[in-house]
């Protein structure tokens, strides 16, 4: 068999295992726009200052001052006007990310210095224009990554009253099958 006949197979097969894995989710009461445990419960009580330490683990279902959202959600915000503003702050490398995302490295960092937290404000108030209104998304990995709880607290301390944190973040948008586009990082 040719190579390219194996890789279109594969394809096809990654592809129907993830439709199964759908179809058998919503066969166990998940919920509809809802995928990889980004409503799970892990018992986390919220917090109002960013978390310095464990990043990679489990948080909880509600940021203070600001909302949660789902991939059914944040799919459905995105078709909107105006179209929130998207901010991946995950760490490390080049990745998969949700498309029209901007990708600010280090942005979910609970321990910035002054010079960082003062650049991190005046990139947001650039992204929202000055208006502190603006719907405002950060998201990260997924809902055992504290990043984007991070940036999202420290949007809403700077004084943005539409911020949204999808807790679900890339591995649920994925799962949902969404748009996928290569990260390319915002400096600032």
């Amino acid at each position: 068999m040719s190579n390219g006949f194996m890789r279109a197979a594969l394809g096809t097969l990654v592809a129907l295992s993830g439709t199964m894995y759908i179809t058998h989710a919503m066969a166990q009461g998940a919920k509809p726009g809802v995928f990889a445990d980004e409503d799970k419960d892990w018992g986390v009580p919220p917090v109002k200052v960013p978390r310095i330490v464990g990043y990679h683990s489990p948080t909880p279902l509600q940021i203070p001052g600001g909302k949660v959202v789902t991939t059914g959600q944040l799919k459905a915000l995105l078709d909107q006007q105006p179209r929130p503003y998207i901010i991946d702050v995950l760490g490390g490398g080049v990745h998969g990310t949700i498309a029209g995302a901007f990708w600010m490295i280090g942005a979910g960092a609970g321990d910035m210095s002054k010079d960082e937290e003062g650049r991190f404000a005046k990139a947001i108030a650039a992204f929202a224009g000055g208006d502190k209104g603006r719907p405002l998304v950060f998201f990260c990995v997924d809902s055992e990554c504290w990043l984007s709880y991070n940036a999202a607290l420290r949007a809403i301390g700077l004084g943005y009253t539409n911020v949204m944190w999808y807790r679900g973040g890339i591995a649920s948008w994925r799962i949902g099958e969404n748009p996928i586009a290569q990260s390319d990082p915002f400096f600032w």
